[in-house]
């Protein structure tokens, strides 16, 4: 069933809960989405970014998202993730993406509010919500997948929450992707997120908040960033590292027990599935934050 942004993020909001955007540029991740929601009874995001135009284009991924979400037993939001471009989010919005951002954090300021006015204003002909971002990440989502380290390592900027109350009221934005510590790809270390920063982001706030970079955040800094008033967590990059290690473990495995072993495609792309599914249900379950299913 499809939900727009708006109303999946505050579900989120009355159930104190995030909803998980799962970014799905292959037909496994799409399914492996699709299912652990209905599995679990939660609301689910599924994701189209950008960057990710080259392992699958909108045109070929954007119909199949709406389309298996419009038919699944759960409530699902398809999102086009970090769109700098506002004809490509046009594209997005007439294939009938419930929610997309506008992403304008390596611009100047100004030039962040102008642009994401321009996003606002388009997005409003569609029933569809728009998420913007103040602050940086740092690394891409498009970038090396051994981008990032530690926020201060990529280059991240910290949200200013004074300037996230004027970025709202100026852009006619839904949601606001912050910056407290996160990156996007892989951390070297443990990563480090400032609560301060968060609280007082929320105390400005009159909308809900989301975090990028979600992957290799431990259970506990998920609910407590949850507490403190996140309600759409960004998470990619550790899924699709798992499902490749489940493929390389396969490969092994058959070599080691037969050196000449064929391997075929569909058993690779059949365990990344699996693992895939079963993470994504391990993440939806802790972003539920102790909250009934939805669904």
């Amino acid at each position: 069933m499809l939900v727009n942004l708006r109303d999946i993020c505050a579900i989120a909001e009355q159930n104190n809960m995030a909803i998980p955007q799962f970014n799905t540029p292959s037909l496994e991740a799409v399914r492996a989405a699709l299912d652990a929601a209905e599995q679990t009874g939660y609301p689910v995001m599924i994701a189209h970014a950008e960057g990710h135009e080259p392992m699958a284009p909108l045109d070929v991924i954007g119909p199949t998202m709406v389309a298996l979400a419009e038919r699944s037993s759960a409530m699902v939001c398809v999102h086009l993730d970090h769109c700098e471009h506002l004809s490509y989010m046009r594209r997005a919005l007439e294939m009938g993406f419930g929610g997309v951002m506008f992403d304008g954090s390596f611009l100047p300021y100004e030039e962040n509010v102008a642009n994401s006015s321009r996003a606002a204003d388009m997005v409003s002909l569609y029933d569809c919500g728009l998420e913007c971002e103040l602050g940086s990440m740092g690394s891409r989502e498009a970038g090396l997948h051994d981008e990032g380290g530690t926020a201060e390592e990529s280059g991240a900027i910290y949200t200013d929450p004074d300037q996230a109350a004027d970025f709202i009221a100026s852009t006619g934005l839904d949601i606001l992707a912050c910056s407290f510590g996160t990156v996007h790809g892989l951390y070297k270390g443990e990563p480090h997120l400032n609560f301060d920063v968060l609280t007082e982001i929320r105390k400005r706030a009159n909308v809900p908040l989301v975090m990028h970079g979600g992957s290799g955040v431990s259970d506990e800094d998920y609910h407590k960033a949850v507490d403190a008033g996140i309600r759409k967590v960004n998470y990619f990059t550790y899924g699709v590292k798992f499902a490749g290690e489940a493929a390389e473990k396969l490969i092994a495995d058959k070599k080691a027990a037969k050196a000449d072993a064929t391997i075929y495609w569909q058993d690779l792309t059949m365990v990344a599935y699996e693992t895939m599914r079963d993470d994504f249900e391990h993440v939806i379950k802790v972003l539920a934050n102790g909250a009934v299913p939805i669904a």
